[in-house]
């Protein structure tokens, strides 16, 4: 995107896309701090914590170049950097030098890590289901996945994510 072209003039939401818009981020909003919440009150994780914790316990290897994981949950580095440390010090993964290349690192999942997750994700997902799939019908189900699919590629070639 194109910050320095000259604006033209605003294009602003009708009131039934204002009503959507701001739907939209009161869902996203409120269940990320239901799921933060839940964790907290449940386990000994946050959310983040788990976040991390589950592309490591579903890897066949319980190892993620850090690179990898830093793609697929799309945080800023630093982010990451924080939450591996904070999580290393907890004894919930380890750090090490890639083989494959000098300058990386992997990420591997240890066996608290894996008890604190293997603790946390039945009341989790007990929780997501409740909350968000339950209210849903299949066809709901169908057009979130829809709509997703076709906004996350276009915040990708924006480079918004």
């Amino acid at each position: 995107m194109d910050s320095s072209a000259t604006p033209g003039p605003t294009p602003w939401l009708s009131p039934a896309e204002e009503d959507v818009w701001r739907s939209f981020l009161r869902l996203t909003r409120g269940m990320e701090r239901a799921v933060d919440r839940q964790l907290q009150r449940d386990s000994e994780l946050s959310g983040s914590e788990y976040e991390i914790l589950v592309p490591l316990s579903e890897s066949t290897t319980g190892e993620l170049p850090s690179r990898e994981l830093l793609r697929g949950l799309r945080w800023e580095r630093s982010r990451l950097s924080h939450m591996l440390s904070r999580m290393e010090r907890r004894g919930m993964i380890r750090r090490s030098p890639s083989p494959t290349d000098a300058r990386g690192l992997v990420v591997g999942i240890t066996e608290h890590g894996r008890e604190a997750i293997g603790r946390a994700a039945p009341a989790h997902l007990a929780m997501v289901r409740e909350a968000f799939m339950d209210q849903l019908s299949e066809e709901e189900r169908t057009a979130l996945l829809s709509i997703t699919r076709k906004v996350m590629p276009r915040l990708e070639r924006m480079d918004l994510v």
